[in-house]
Formats: C-alpha cells, sequence, structure tokens
C-alpha cells in the first residue's frame, strides 16, 4: 500500500479539496488545516492532511466502525 501511486494520488487530491473548503469552515480540523497551511506552506500542508486522512482511514477500517468526523457538534448532539 506504501508504495501505491494512485492511492497516493487519491489521498493529495482529497487533502487539497480539505484544504480548499477548510477556508469557509470553522470546525476543529479547518482551522488546523489553515494553521498548518500559514505555519508550514501550501503542499506540506497538504501532504500533513492527506497523512493524516491516512491514517484515519486505517483506523476505520481496522476497528471496523463507523467514522465519525472528530469535533463534528453533530456526533455529539446524537
Amino acid at each position: 500500500m506504501a508504495n501505491d501511486p494512485y492511492l497516493r494520488t487519491l489521498l493529495i487530491l482529497g487533502a487539497r479539496a480539505v484544504l480548499a473548503a477548510a477556508k469557509s469552515r470553522n470546525d476543529s480540523v479547518s482551522r488546523w488545516a489553515l494553521a498548518l497551511a500559514e505555519r508550514a506552506g501550501y503542499w506540506k500542508a497538504v501532504v500533513a492532511i492527506a497523512a493524516k486522512n491516512a491514517r484515519m482511514a486505517w483506523a476505520v477500517l481496522r476497528r471496523g466502525e463507523a467514522f465519525e468526523f472528530p469535533g463534528d457538534p453533530a456526533a455529539a448532539a446524537a
């Protein structure tokens, strides 16, 4: 899996979408992504977001649980 260029490309494209959408959101992950981009630069932030997404996906698959967005107010209310 570590050397799968297609999967890596999908993770990077997803991370770019997360960073672009973060500008109009105010959740904890979006604030973290924007602060990281400001601190480390766009591409380092994209790679860090892709790595975070890969770790979250792996954890969901490994545990066999449904994904819950970190800090999601809708999940906390349910």
